[in-house]
């Protein structure tokens, strides 16, 4: 297979795999569960689903696969291992991601003994003797960041030891709540995210962005990135859902115990009709094929950052050969100026509902 077959086009991570640019994100498929008390898992998913969406995106060029520990506490990991055991290695890039499960009795997640016991798990669970990028999955270092030099040596030391290509952070998360912290405690973002850079230095870094995303989430981060010669994985391009038009204010989701939408406000029946006729007018301008609203917020986040993976999840094969035919260069850059205004115009009506997080309301 050559890389002109890849979805979104070729990228060649830190460790010297060449990947597609859209990549596969495997929370979904890791099914419901808990974890911190709160629901943080799908509820929609089924592993016969799963594999299949998983083949069929190693037929369509994907190589690119993104999990973590906590995702449905290991399913994910387990179920992306039996899709790739027949794969040769060299084929694909897995990447994984570490801090926000900590097992009974461990001091903290970032306890370098704890981090080596995950990453061991992770491995086994995939099937592999390496990731292509482990992360830091947040940024909770305990007070003082007292873990983080040592959660940094630890990662640098398995990447010595080669269980690890590259080490990856996340960036500032708009919507991520700091459940161990106070609101009146809470550090600003942006400040936290530079200070911890500097110590981490990663290979890669994650940032969240979609057409729902504010501006002011992401300024600076695309050319912060460059500067640093950072590889940059975009996550969540779909909204989790809302920008592909399958939830409607008539006919809304329901989500079973262990889902994480049930927590978030923009997938109640106000929200998506606010939504809604911003939907519309995208529809409007580029047609109403049921796949144009999926393929117009895929293409906005790989024209918006090149030379950068995104990362979009799915539930079903079905979604996976709508997601990864997604043909960024269809679009003009009067579209994307189109897209961006429509966006900001859908995020700022959403934000006048009050807070995403239903619990933080009340908090």
């Amino acid at each position: 297979m050559t890389t002109r077959t890849r979805p979104g086009g070729p990228l060649t991570l830190p460790g010297g795999t060449t990947v597609a640019r859209l990549g596969v994100g495997c929370w979904p498929i890791g099914g419901p569960a808990h974890n911190l008390g709160m629901p943080m898992g799908w509820s929609t998913a089924d592993d016969h689903q799963a594999l299949a969406g998983l083949h069929r995106a190693l037929d369509l060029g994907a190589n690119l696969f993104d999990t973590a520990d906590v995702y449905g506490r290991g399913r994910s990991e387990q179920l992306l291992g039996t899709a790739l055991r027949d794969i040769p290695r060299g084929d694909f890039a897995v990447t994984s991601k570490v801090g926000y499960y900590t097992e009974p009795g461990a001091h903290h997640a970032m306890d370098p003994a704890h981090l080596r016991r995950r990453l061991e798990g992770t491995l086994l669970r995939l099937g592999v003797d390496y990731l292509d990028v482990y992360a830091f999955h947040n940024s909770s270092f305990g007070s003082g960041d007292v873990h983080l030099e040592g959660a940094v040596a630890a990662l640098r030391g398995f990447q010595a030891e080669g269980l690890i290509r590259a080490v990856g952070m996340r960036g500032p998360h708009r919507f991520a709540p700091e459940r161990r912290t106070a609101p009146g405690e809470r550090e600003d973002k942006h400040a936290r995210f530079r200070r911890q850079f500097a110590a981490i230095r990663p290979d890669v870094l994650a940032v969240r962005d979609n057409l729902l995303t504010p501006p002011s989430a992401t300024d600076g981060i695309r050319e912060f990135a460059q500067a640093h010669g950072v590889t940059v994985m975009v996550n969540k391009p779909l909204g989790q859902g809302l920008l592909t038009g399958k939830h409607t204010p008539v006919a809304p989701p329901v989500f079973a115990d262990g889902d994480h939408r049930q927590r978030k406000a923009w997938f109640a029946p106000p929200a998506l009709a606010v939504l809604a006729p911003h939907l519309d007018e995208i529809r409007d301008r580029l047609g109403d094929d049921p796949q144009v609203l999926a393929h117009a917020a895929l293409a906005y986040c790989l024209r918006r950052w090149p030379g950068a993976a995104v990362l979009t999840g799915f539930t079903t094969a079905a979604q996976i050969g709508q997601n990864l035919t997604c043909d960024p260069d269809r679009l003009s850059a009067d579209d994307l100026l189109f897209l961006a205004d429509v966006g900001r115009r859908a995020q700022q009506a959403l934000d006048h509902l009050g807070e995403v997080f239903t619990d933080e309301a009340t908090r």
